[in-house]
Protein backbone atom coordinates (compact mmCIF):
# COMPACT_ATOMS: atom_id res chain seq x y z
CA UNK A 1 0.00 0.00 0.00
CA UNK A 2 1.29 3.06 -1.13
CA UNK A 3 2.17 5.65 1.95
CA UNK A 4 1.47 8.76 -0.26
CA UNK A 5 -0.84 9.64 -2.83
CA UNK A 6 -0.51 12.54 -5.26
CA UNK A 7 -2.84 13.76 -7.65
CA UNK A 8 -0.84 14.98 -11.50
CA UNK A 9 -3.10 16.46 -14.40
CA UNK A 10 -1.13 15.63 -18.01
CA UNK A 11 -1.28 17.55 -20.78
CA UNK A 12 -0.83 16.82 -24.29
CA UNK A 13 -2.04 15.46 -28.13
CA UNK A 14 -4.51 13.21 -26.18
CA UNK A 15 -7.92 11.46 -27.39
CA UNK A 16 -7.11 12.58 -31.57
CA UNK A 17 -6.97 8.55 -32.18
CA UNK A 18 -3.22 9.67 -32.78
CA UNK A 19 -1.21 6.44 -32.16
CA UNK A 20 2.14 7.63 -31.76
CA UNK A 21 0.33 10.38 -29.13
CA UNK A 22 -1.81 7.77 -27.59
CA UNK A 23 1.74 5.42 -26.81
CA UNK A 24 3.16 8.69 -25.47
CA UNK A 25 0.44 8.81 -22.88
CA UNK A 26 0.09 4.85 -22.14
CA UNK A 27 4.08 5.25 -21.53
CA UNK A 28 3.71 7.70 -19.23
CA UNK A 29 0.90 6.44 -17.22
CA UNK A 30 2.81 3.22 -16.98
CA UNK A 31 5.61 4.61 -16.08
CA UNK A 32 3.63 6.70 -13.08
CA UNK A 33 2.03 3.54 -11.74
CA UNK A 34 5.74 1.66 -11.76
CA UNK A 35 6.31 4.45 -9.13
CA UNK A 36 3.95 2.90 -6.64
CA UNK A 37 5.93 -0.07 -6.41
CA UNK A 38 9.26 0.86 -6.64
CA UNK A 39 9.03 3.96 -4.49
CA UNK A 40 5.97 3.74 -2.48
CA UNK A 41 3.87 6.71 -4.09
CA UNK A 42 0.33 6.38 -5.63
CA UNK A 43 0.12 8.65 -8.57
CA UNK A 44 -3.47 9.90 -9.66
CA UNK A 45 -3.55 11.24 -13.05
CA UNK A 46 -6.31 13.40 -14.57
CA UNK A 47 -5.69 13.34 -18.46
CA UNK A 48 -6.66 16.13 -20.87
CA UNK A 49 -8.07 15.18 -24.09
CA UNK A 50 -10.18 16.29 -26.74
CA UNK A 51 -12.35 13.21 -26.02
CA UNK A 52 -12.43 12.49 -22.52
CA UNK A 53 -14.75 9.57 -22.60
CA UNK A 54 -12.81 7.67 -24.92
CA UNK A 55 -9.59 8.52 -23.08
CA UNK A 56 -11.29 7.28 -19.72
CA UNK A 57 -12.71 4.17 -21.40
CA UNK A 58 -9.23 3.63 -23.41
CA UNK A 59 -6.64 3.94 -19.85
CA UNK A 60 -9.41 3.57 -16.90
CA UNK A 61 -8.18 7.08 -15.85
CA UNK A 62 -10.36 10.30 -14.78
CA UNK A 63 -10.41 12.64 -18.23
CA UNK A 64 -11.38 16.18 -18.47
CA UNK A 65 -12.22 18.12 -22.00
CA UNK A 66 -8.81 19.86 -22.54
CA UNK A 67 -10.46 23.02 -24.10
CA UNK A 68 -12.45 23.68 -20.89
CA UNK A 69 -10.07 26.11 -19.21
CA UNK A 70 -12.18 27.34 -16.52
CA UNK A 71 -12.61 23.41 -15.34
CA UNK A 72 -9.20 22.87 -16.44
CA UNK A 73 -8.19 25.64 -13.78
CA UNK A 74 -10.41 24.54 -11.19
CA UNK A 75 -8.91 21.08 -11.59
CA UNK A 76 -5.14 22.16 -11.00
CA UNK A 77 -5.97 24.12 -8.02
CA UNK A 78 -7.37 20.53 -6.27
CA UNK A 79 -4.44 18.62 -7.95
CA UNK A 80 -0.86 18.23 -6.90
CA UNK A 81 1.24 19.12 -10.11
CA UNK A 82 1.09 19.34 -14.29
CA UNK A 83 2.96 17.36 -16.34
CA UNK A 84 3.28 18.75 -19.93
CA UNK A 85 4.13 16.41 -22.21
CA UNK A 86 5.69 14.15 -23.67
CA UNK A 87 5.30 14.67 -27.58
CA UNK A 88 6.33 17.02 -29.71
CA UNK A 89 4.29 20.23 -28.11
CA UNK A 90 6.12 22.95 -28.44
CA UNK A 91 6.34 23.79 -32.22
CA UNK A 92 4.68 25.92 -34.76
CA UNK A 93 5.11 24.53 -38.02
CA UNK A 94 1.17 23.08 -37.27
CA UNK A 95 0.28 26.55 -36.61
CA UNK A 96 0.11 29.76 -33.99
CA UNK A 97 -2.25 28.21 -31.34
CA UNK A 98 -0.05 25.20 -30.68
CA UNK A 99 2.35 26.76 -28.79
CA UNK A 100 0.37 29.40 -26.92
CA UNK A 101 -2.02 26.47 -26.09
CA UNK A 102 0.31 24.22 -24.57
CA UNK A 103 1.85 27.11 -22.70
CA UNK A 104 -1.47 28.39 -21.35
CA UNK A 105 -2.15 25.33 -19.85
CA UNK A 106 1.54 25.19 -17.81
CA UNK A 107 0.84 29.12 -17.24
CA UNK A 108 -2.65 28.34 -15.39
CA UNK A 109 -0.69 25.36 -13.47
CA UNK A 110 1.93 28.18 -12.04
CA UNK A 111 -0.79 30.48 -11.36
CA UNK A 112 -2.14 28.58 -9.12
CA UNK A 113 0.74 27.65 -7.65
CA UNK A 114 1.59 24.06 -8.59
CA UNK A 115 4.85 22.35 -10.14
CA UNK A 116 5.10 21.80 -13.75
CA UNK A 117 7.26 18.69 -15.13
CA UNK A 118 8.09 19.39 -18.63
CA UNK A 119 7.71 15.48 -19.65
CA UNK A 120 10.53 14.51 -22.57
CA UNK A 121 8.86 17.01 -24.95
CA UNK A 122 10.44 17.14 -28.52
CA UNK A 123 11.24 21.03 -28.68
CA UNK A 124 10.96 22.60 -32.10
CA UNK A 125 10.62 24.12 -35.07
CA UNK A 126 10.05 27.14 -33.51
CA UNK A 127 11.00 29.71 -36.11
CA UNK A 128 8.82 32.52 -34.94
CA UNK A 129 11.80 34.37 -31.83
CA UNK A 130 8.78 35.81 -30.60
CA UNK A 131 7.81 32.55 -28.90
CA UNK A 132 11.13 32.14 -27.18
CA UNK A 133 10.81 34.66 -24.74
CA UNK A 134 7.33 32.79 -23.19
CA UNK A 135 9.34 29.40 -23.16
CA UNK A 136 11.59 31.01 -21.49
CA UNK A 137 9.87 32.66 -18.57
CA UNK A 138 7.56 29.56 -18.60
CA UNK A 139 10.45 26.90 -18.42
CA UNK A 140 12.19 28.86 -15.88
CA UNK A 141 9.62 28.39 -13.75
CA UNK A 142 9.05 24.81 -14.13
CA UNK A 143 10.70 22.27 -11.32
CA UNK A 144 11.98 19.85 -13.58
CA UNK A 145 12.86 20.11 -17.60
CA UNK A 146 13.40 17.05 -19.59
CA UNK A 147 13.54 16.54 -23.63
CA UNK A 148 13.87 13.22 -25.86
CA UNK A 149 16.99 14.84 -27.86
CA UNK A 150 19.96 17.15 -27.46
CA UNK A 151 18.63 19.37 -30.41
CA UNK A 152 15.60 20.22 -27.91
CA UNK A 153 18.17 21.52 -25.50
CA UNK A 154 20.19 23.23 -27.65
CA UNK A 155 17.28 24.94 -28.89
CA UNK A 156 16.35 26.04 -25.23
CA UNK A 157 19.36 27.15 -24.21
CA UNK A 158 19.35 29.40 -27.73
CA UNK A 159 16.05 30.51 -25.79
CA UNK A 160 18.33 31.88 -22.78
CA UNK A 161 17.42 28.14 -20.07
CA UNK A 162 20.36 27.13 -18.46
CA UNK A 163 20.73 23.44 -20.27
CA UNK A 164 22.24 22.14 -17.05
CA UNK A 165 18.73 22.52 -15.76
CA UNK A 166 17.69 20.27 -18.62
CA UNK A 167 17.80 16.86 -18.46
CA UNK A 168 18.06 14.62 -22.27
CA UNK A 169 15.83 11.54 -21.76
CA UNK A 170 14.25 8.99 -24.15
CA UNK A 171 10.63 9.42 -25.83
CA UNK A 172 8.54 7.35 -23.13
CA UNK A 173 7.12 5.24 -26.16
CA UNK A 174 10.85 3.47 -25.85
CA UNK A 175 9.41 1.91 -22.40
CA UNK A 176 5.79 0.61 -23.71
CA UNK A 177 5.39 -3.22 -23.16
CA UNK A 178 3.58 -5.51 -25.55
CA UNK A 179 0.24 -6.37 -24.72
CA UNK A 180 0.07 -8.68 -21.65
CA UNK A 181 -1.40 -11.84 -23.20
CA UNK A 182 1.51 -11.43 -26.20
CA UNK A 183 5.41 -11.80 -25.25
CA UNK A 184 8.31 -10.66 -27.44
CA UNK A 185 8.63 -14.23 -28.36
CA UNK A 186 5.02 -14.58 -30.03
CA UNK A 187 5.02 -11.76 -31.64
CA UNK A 188 6.56 -13.30 -34.83
CA UNK A 189 7.90 -16.61 -35.96
CA UNK A 190 10.84 -18.37 -34.91
CA UNK A 191 12.59 -17.23 -37.63
CA UNK A 192 10.93 -13.49 -37.36
CA UNK A 193 9.22 -13.89 -40.87
CA UNK A 194 5.96 -14.25 -42.30
CA UNK A 195 5.56 -16.93 -45.26
CA UNK A 196 2.96 -17.20 -47.73
CA UNK A 197 0.45 -14.71 -46.39
CA UNK A 198 -3.28 -14.61 -47.19
CA UNK A 199 -5.40 -11.96 -46.08
CA UNK A 200 -8.50 -12.69 -43.54
CA UNK A 201 -10.42 -9.94 -43.42
CA UNK A 202 -8.21 -7.25 -41.21
CA UNK A 203 -5.98 -10.25 -40.49
CA UNK A 204 -3.45 -12.65 -42.18
CA UNK A 205 -2.24 -15.99 -42.19
CA UNK A 206 1.66 -16.73 -42.15
CA UNK A 207 3.44 -19.92 -43.58
CA UNK A 208 7.47 -19.73 -43.91
CA UNK A 209 9.40 -16.99 -45.70
CA UNK A 210 8.00 -13.85 -46.98
CA UNK A 211 9.44 -10.99 -45.11
CA UNK A 212 6.93 -8.30 -43.90
CA UNK A 213 7.99 -4.67 -44.50
CA UNK A 214 6.04 -2.37 -41.84
CA UNK A 215 4.76 0.81 -43.61
CA UNK A 216 3.77 3.98 -41.95
CA UNK A 217 2.90 7.03 -44.47
CA UNK A 218 1.18 9.99 -43.77
CA UNK A 219 0.48 13.15 -46.21
CA UNK A 220 3.29 16.09 -45.94
CA UNK A 221 4.35 17.14 -49.49
CA UNK A 222 1.87 19.03 -51.44
CA UNK A 223 2.94 17.77 -54.67
CA UNK A 224 3.29 14.10 -52.66
CA UNK A 225 6.88 13.59 -54.33
CA UNK A 226 8.12 11.60 -51.33
CA UNK A 227 4.85 9.17 -51.31
CA UNK A 228 5.39 8.67 -55.17
CA UNK A 229 9.14 7.55 -54.43
CA UNK A 230 8.10 5.27 -51.65
CA UNK A 231 5.53 4.11 -54.12
CA UNK A 232 7.99 3.31 -56.67
CA UNK A 233 10.47 2.03 -54.41
CA UNK A 234 8.08 -1.12 -52.99
CA UNK A 235 6.90 -1.72 -56.28
CA UNK A 236 10.52 -2.30 -57.50
CA UNK A 237 11.46 -4.14 -54.35
CA UNK A 238 8.54 -6.62 -54.52
CA UNK A 239 9.35 -7.16 -58.60
CA UNK A 240 12.35 -8.64 -57.09
CA UNK A 241 11.52 -10.38 -54.20
CA UNK A 242 8.73 -11.39 -52.45
CA UNK A 243 7.51 -9.31 -49.26
CA UNK A 244 4.65 -8.55 -47.84
CA UNK A 245 4.00 -4.58 -47.62
CA UNK A 246 2.10 -4.21 -44.22
CA UNK A 247 0.90 -0.96 -44.23
CA UNK A 248 0.08 0.98 -40.37
CA UNK A 249 -1.68 3.50 -40.40
CA UNK A 250 -1.40 5.71 -36.91
CA UNK A 251 -3.54 8.75 -37.44
CA UNK A 252 -6.85 7.83 -38.56
CA UNK A 253 -8.15 8.71 -40.93
CA UNK A 254 -5.66 10.45 -42.69
CA UNK A 255 -2.67 7.85 -42.77
CA UNK A 256 -5.11 5.48 -43.99
CA UNK A 257 -5.62 8.24 -47.38
CA UNK A 258 -2.26 8.06 -47.43
CA UNK A 259 -1.76 4.29 -47.44
CA UNK A 260 -3.97 4.12 -50.26
CA UNK A 261 -2.75 6.79 -52.04
CA UNK A 262 0.77 4.36 -52.32
CA UNK A 263 -1.27 0.79 -52.57
CA UNK A 264 -2.98 2.58 -55.87
CA UNK A 265 0.48 3.78 -57.15
CA UNK A 266 2.08 0.67 -56.46
CA UNK A 267 -0.62 -1.57 -57.95
CA UNK A 268 -0.76 -5.05 -58.50
CA UNK A 269 2.22 -6.90 -57.31
CA UNK A 270 1.21 -10.39 -57.00
CA UNK A 271 2.77 -11.92 -59.92
CA UNK A 272 5.53 -13.26 -57.82
CA UNK A 273 4.14 -13.89 -54.59
CA UNK A 274 4.54 -10.28 -52.51
CA UNK A 275 1.12 -9.17 -51.25
CA UNK A 276 -0.23 -5.55 -49.98
CA UNK A 277 -2.51 -5.80 -46.59
CA UNK A 278 -3.08 -2.35 -44.29
CA UNK A 279 -3.97 -2.61 -40.89
CA UNK A 280 -7.96 -1.02 -39.89
CA UNK A 281 -8.56 1.00 -37.21
CA UNK A 282 -6.33 0.05 -34.64
CA UNK A 283 -6.48 3.28 -32.08
CA UNK A 284 -4.84 0.62 -29.26
CA UNK A 285 -1.00 1.70 -28.79
CA UNK A 286 -0.16 -1.12 -27.42
CA UNK A 287 -2.06 -3.04 -30.52
CA UNK A 288 0.10 -1.03 -33.23
CA UNK A 289 2.91 -1.95 -31.37
CA UNK A 290 2.37 -5.67 -31.34
CA UNK A 291 1.74 -5.32 -35.50
CA UNK A 292 5.24 -3.20 -35.60
CA UNK A 293 6.65 -6.34 -33.55
CA UNK A 294 6.15 -8.61 -36.42
CA UNK A 295 7.36 -6.65 -38.89
CA UNK A 296 11.30 -7.77 -40.34
CA UNK A 297 11.79 -4.15 -41.53
CA UNK A 298 9.84 -1.00 -40.96
CA UNK A 299 9.78 2.37 -43.21
CA UNK A 300 8.38 4.83 -41.32
CA UNK A 301 7.13 8.77 -42.01
CA UNK A 302 5.74 8.82 -38.47
CA UNK A 303 7.97 9.02 -35.76
CA UNK A 304 6.37 7.06 -32.98
CA UNK A 305 6.57 4.22 -36.04
CA UNK A 306 10.11 4.24 -35.77
CA UNK A 307 10.03 4.52 -31.95
CA UNK A 308 7.91 1.45 -32.01
CA UNK A 309 10.50 -0.79 -34.37
CA UNK A 310 13.75 0.70 -32.08
CA UNK A 311 11.81 -0.71 -28.95
CA UNK A 312 11.15 -4.36 -30.48
CA UNK A 313 14.83 -4.41 -32.28
CA UNK A 314 12.91 -4.31 -35.76
CA UNK A 315 15.08 -2.43 -38.00
CA UNK A 316 14.15 0.61 -39.63
CA UNK A 317 14.49 3.30 -42.43
CA UNK A 318 13.14 6.62 -42.14
CA UNK A 319 11.58 9.17 -44.03
CA UNK A 320 12.62 12.98 -42.98
CA UNK A 321 9.68 15.21 -43.41
CA UNK A 322 10.50 16.62 -39.74
CA UNK A 323 13.66 17.91 -37.60
CA UNK A 324 12.08 15.38 -34.80
CA UNK A 325 13.16 11.92 -37.52
CA UNK A 326 16.15 13.19 -37.82
CA UNK A 327 17.07 13.27 -34.14
CA UNK A 328 15.62 10.08 -33.48
CA UNK A 329 17.54 8.35 -36.37
CA UNK A 330 20.74 10.17 -35.19
CA UNK A 331 20.24 9.19 -31.55
CA UNK A 332 20.04 5.90 -33.48
CA UNK A 333 22.85 6.11 -35.56
CA UNK A 334 20.88 5.93 -38.77
CA UNK A 335 20.79 8.36 -42.07
CA UNK A 336 17.34 9.27 -43.51
CA UNK A 337 16.55 6.88 -46.38
CA UNK A 338 14.96 9.65 -47.56
CA UNK A 339 12.76 13.14 -47.27
CA UNK A 340 10.03 15.22 -47.98
CA UNK A 341 11.09 16.47 -51.07
CA UNK A 342 13.25 13.71 -52.37
CA UNK A 343 12.95 10.48 -51.92
CA UNK A 344 14.91 8.22 -54.39
CA UNK A 345 13.43 4.53 -55.40
CA UNK A 346 16.76 2.99 -55.77
CA UNK A 347 17.95 4.18 -52.06
CA UNK A 348 14.62 2.50 -50.88
CA UNK A 349 15.81 -0.62 -52.79
CA UNK A 350 19.22 -1.00 -51.02
CA UNK A 351 18.34 0.03 -47.65
CA UNK A 352 15.24 -2.40 -47.63
CA UNK A 353 17.31 -5.47 -49.27
CA UNK A 354 20.45 -4.61 -47.00
CA UNK A 355 18.11 -4.89 -43.60
CA UNK A 356 16.17 -7.27 -44.73
CA UNK A 357 19.53 -9.62 -45.55
CA UNK A 358 21.50 -8.55 -42.46
CA UNK A 359 18.34 -8.31 -40.09
CA UNK A 360 20.23 -10.00 -36.80
CA UNK A 361 23.27 -8.18 -37.22
CA UNK A 362 21.26 -4.87 -37.46
CA UNK A 363 19.89 -5.92 -34.21
CA UNK A 364 23.05 -7.13 -32.82
CA UNK A 365 24.97 -3.25 -33.33
CA UNK A 366 21.85 -1.50 -32.42
CA UNK A 367 20.74 -3.18 -28.89
CA UNK A 368 23.00 -0.75 -26.83
CA UNK A 369 21.65 1.86 -28.17
CA UNK A 370 18.05 0.49 -27.82
CA UNK A 371 18.26 -0.83 -24.26
CA UNK A 372 20.07 3.20 -23.46
CA UNK A 373 16.85 4.87 -24.73
CA UNK A 374 14.43 2.28 -23.11
CA UNK A 375 16.40 2.93 -19.63
CA UNK A 376 15.94 6.46 -19.91
CA UNK A 377 12.67 6.25 -20.75
CA UNK A 378 11.81 6.20 -17.08
CA UNK A 379 13.79 8.61 -15.56
CA UNK A 380 10.69 11.41 -15.39
CA UNK A 381 8.29 9.52 -13.60
CA UNK A 382 11.09 8.59 -11.26
CA UNK A 383 11.72 12.11 -10.92
CA UNK A 384 8.43 13.33 -10.16
CA UNK A 385 8.06 10.43 -7.58
CA UNK A 386 10.90 11.29 -5.70
CA UNK A 387 9.82 15.44 -5.90
CA UNK A 388 7.02 14.21 -4.26
CA UNK A 389 8.12 12.10 -1.71
CA UNK A 390 11.01 14.98 -0.54
CA UNK A 391 7.81 16.99 -0.08
CA UNK A 392 6.23 14.88 2.28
Amino acid sequence: MASVSVQIVISGYYGFRNSGDEAVLKSILNSLAAQEEEQGIRIVPVVLSNDPEWTSRMYGVRSVQRMKLGEIRQLLKESDGLISGGGSLLQDSTGLLTIPYYLGIVHIAQWVRKPVFIYAQGVGPVQRPFFFKWIRNVFRKSAYISVRDQESAALLGKMGIDVSSVEVVADPVMGLPLPENMSAAQSSDSNGSYGNVAETGTSYTTAASVPVIGISVRFWDKQRRELDGIAEGLKILSSRRPVHLRFLPFHLPDDEQASRYVIDKIGDISGNGSIISTVEQVTDPQQMLAEVSRCNVLLGMRLHSLIYAASQSVPLMGISYDPKIDQFLNRMQIKPTGTSSVTEPSRLVEDAVYLLEHEQEWKHNKLPLIQALQQDAARPAHFIAQYFLAKR
